[in-house]
């Protein structure tokens, strides 16, 4: 989460390198300004410059020290310690240094109050350094605003200071950003995991409708027929033996479906077409069945596979149905593919939804109003005055036309027809 100028939270290791690299530079200037002897007095002073030199080493060993103890940032108090420590060895090594170089290490006052407390604090940390630099020259440099070297001096420092809490604060938001990218990822990769999921589990609703619908179908006429056939085995041999031929068809329906299905998944499916899909149904569901009347207006062209998908699979389990439970003598389909709208009605003659054992868990129901619903239409199921039932899917015409999905699986791809 992104975090204010002034949260003592903020982040404390953004470039860590500044500090050593200024206590360097430092050191450095320090020693050859004493070894150069660029005062010209020609004195020397070992113990002032050990002193400076070990003030230095204090200053590297505290940032080590900071590093090492917190890898993040550092807390709240823990920076104020740092920070004061730092500046009496800020201060022990301005009086070790008889160059004044030393006094550029106050630019890393603001800066590090920036990194562990905000802009606030450093813009005000900044002011009582540049005051009392101007405090130092007004009691011990008398006109010194009348010396150019002076006025350079104090002009280069204000600059140092600016130019200090300028890098400290894009340093804090690039951070900032980091961070914030960083917990994007990871909102992104809980998204991803929980996509997978719901798509896994849609995965499983989907081929359990297909079961139902598909499978369900076929081995629906499979089981008729080898009724057929045991009854008429003694009584009629031809009849027998067509129920066999047509169970061994429906089994082979049956087979060619997972197949296309299977096929569909690996996205190697295509050509498939509604209204010779419903014809071919339609005379599978013939041969020992109710008799079935297809009609069908309009033209699929413009429309994808898997919204007229929804309209077969409601045509199979309604039929499934009208079979199984219904004990209907004629079904009448009727199929509109419109330029906005398509539209399926299956309506039986035979004993209603309150008189029939329809499947309890309404499994075949609830699917056909999950299809509709992923593509945005709407099924209806109405008892006929009299007896029978009236089923009725509308589905929309996408706005583009889709790809095939993974529901596009149908069963062969025969010529249209009907069957009474």
């Amino acid at each position: 989460m992104s975090r204010r100028h002034g949260d003592p939270t903020g982040p404390a290791r953004a470039v860590p390198w500044v500090s050593s690299m200024v206590y360097a530079i430092v050191g450095v200037a320090g020693l050859y300004f004493e070894v150069a002897d660029l005062d010209g007095d020609g004195a020397r002073a070992p113990v002032r410059t050990a002193g400076f030199a070990g003030c230095l080493a204090l200053l590297f060993a505290l940032e080590y020290a900071e590093r090492r103890s917190f890898p993040v940032r550092t807390p709240g108090a823990a920076a104020v310690a740092f920070l004061g420590a730092r500046t009496v060895l800020f201060v022990a090594v301005s009086a070790l240094d008889p160059s004044g170089l030393s006094r550029a290490l106050f630019v890393l006052v603001p800066f590090a109050a920036y990194l562990a407390f905000g802009r606030t604090v450093s813009l005000a940390l900044a002011a009582v350094c540049l005051a009392l630099l101007l405090g130092g020259y007004t009691l011990w440099v008398p006109g010194w605003y009348t010396e150019a070297t002076y006025v350079s001096d104090l002009l280069m420092f204000a600059v140092g200071l600016a130019l200090a809490i300028a890098m400290a604060g894009i340093a804090v938001r690039e951070q900032r950003g980091r961070l914030r990218l960083e917990e994007s990822h990871a909102r992104l990769s809980a998204y991803a995991d929980r996509v997978a999921e719901l798509s896994a589990a849609a995965e499983r609703n989907r081929l359990a409708r297909d079961m139902h619908d598909s499978l369900g179908h076929h081995l629906t006429a499979v089981a008729v027929q080898l009724e057929k056939a045991a009854e008429f085995g003694d009584l009629d041999r031809a009849v027998a033996d067509q129920a066999l031929a047509d169970a061994r068809s429906s089994a082979r329906r049956a087979l060619e479906d997972v197949r296309h299905s299977v096929r569909a998944l690996r996205a190697e499916g295509g050509g498939w077409r509604l209204l010779p899909a419903l014809a071919d149904l339609v005379r599978q569901t013939g041969g020992g069945g109710p008799e079935v009347v297809l009609t069908a207006e309009g033209e699929e062209e413009g429309w994808d596979e898997a919204t007229l998908m929804v309209l077969y699979r409601a045509c199979q389990e309604a039929l499934t149905n009208a079979r199984r439970h219904a004990r209907a003598d004629r079904v009448r389909v009727a199929v509109a593919v419109g330029a906005d709208r398509a539209r399926l009605d299956v309506e039986d003659d035979g004993v209603g939804l309150s008189a029939t054992a329809r499947e309890p868990s309404g499994v075949g129901l609830l699917g056909m109003r999950e299809r509709a619903a992923l593509v945005g239409g709407s099924v209806r199921v109405d008892e006929r005055p009299g007896g029978g039932t009236r089923v009725t899917v509308v589905v929309p015409r996408p706005a583009r036309p889709a790809r095939p999905g993974p529901d596009a699986d149908p069963g062969a791809r025969v010529a249209e027809g009907s069957r009474g």
